[in-house]
């Protein structure tokens, strides 16, 4: 028979995979080859949706951007194209969190952002 060398590090290699691995369901939290399979998975999901993550937000603060926009009479396009024209770099994020709690303070924008066209 064999001689096993290595089973403290191998036993602790698949206990760290079962570990991962807790709650998921039928055999996928029991047995370590579909444990595995199913953690590699998930890691990858996760690193997708973090990215997807990023570009869901943008869509919602243009959404809230647009929304405030439509309130002062001028369309989202002409608004960014307005605040490029006149220098005035402000991200999205910001521009959605003025639009929302400060409506004067972007009425001010918009008039900016109209006469700089």
């Amino acid at each position: 028979m064999a001689r096993v060398k290595n089973s403290v590090a191998t036993r602790a290699r698949r206990k760290k995979i079962l570990k991962r691995a807790k709650g998921y369901f039928g055999s996928k939290h029991l047995l370590f080859k579909t444990a595995k399979e199913q953690v590699l998975r998930s890691l990858r999901y996760s690193y997708i949706d973090r990215k997807k993550l990023k570009s869901e937000y943008r869509k919602l603060w243009i959404k809230r951007i647009n929304a405030a926009c439509r309130l002062n009479d001028i369309s989202y396009s002409r608004f960014i194209a307005g605040l490029n024209k006149a220098g005035i770099k402000v991200n999205r994020k910001m521009l959605a969190e003025v639009a929302i709690n400060d409506p004067k303070a972007f009425a001010d924008l918009v008039k900016v952002a109209k006469k700089a066209k």
